[in-house]
């Protein structure tokens, strides 16, 4: 499913050289569940981004479903990424003159598809996450649960194989947190692969194996 080889992604501050990336080498299996932790700067943001095609290492090779991702254009890459890739951030990151049904189907309208199919889609994951009665609200009307599931909405409605979620707890109370934490489970449980960057140790001792972050290495 993914495979990193020796993965290496260096950032430039003033006269020093940071290794936000140190020769990572990972497998991940369709379907896995994981959670990658560690400090703050250890590489974990950077290790999403560059798995979720947003960044480019500056050596090694990405091979996603056999394709070398390391070796794309620009073009290429982001049909891989609408193809294949789901993103759920801390932040929600929703449009806010759009409701929330707009913001569902954002990522079907940007990517050309009939009105009619996306009509049929959207009303899937409007249903399936129990938000029928808000299609028609704006993120300010939402709580901060009706948005990360909006969030996951527009995530899913792709039917991507693979699900980055970003601190998806992160603005959330404890039980709109386990209730966004329980709604991204089933969908692994369905067949996504999950993974989950987060600070927080109990949402990382959920999934089925831990990465463990530290100077850019996997530890």
């Amino acid at each position: 499913m993914i495979e990193l080889k020796h993965l290496e992604k260096k950032f430039h501050i003033g006269d020093q050289v940071v290794h936000a990336l140190d020769d990572v080498s990972l497998r991940i299996e369709q379907g896995e569940y994981i959670a990658v932790m560690g400090p703050s700067g250890s590489g974990k943001s950077t290790l999403m981004n560059i798995l979720g095609l947003l960044d480019r290492a500056n050596s090694g090779d990405y091979l996603l479903d056999g394709i070398n991702a390391s070796a794309l254009g620009e073009a290429e890459r982001t049909r891989l990424r609408s193809d294949k890739i789901g993103f759920v951030f801390q932040s929600y990151h929703l449009v806010p003159r759009l409701t929330a049904r707009e913001n569902v189907e954002l990522p079907m309208m940007l990517s050309g598809i009939p009105v009619k199919q996306r009509k049929k889609a959207v009303d899937d994951v409007l249903d399936k996450l129990n938000l029928m009665d808000r299609a028609h609200h704006s993120p300010n009307q939402l709580s901060g649960g009706q948005r990360q599931r909006v969030a996951i909405g527009r995530a899913i409605v792709m039917k991507p194989s693979i699900l980055l979620a970003d601190e998806p707890t992160g603005n959330l109370d404890s039980k709109s947190g386990e209730e966004v934490t329980k709604l991204l489970e089933s969908l692994n449980d369905e067949g996504i692969t999950l993974m989950i960057v987060t600070h927080d140790p109990t949402l990382g001792a959920r999934a089925r194996r831990q990465l463990n972050m530290l100077d850019g290495r996997i530890v």
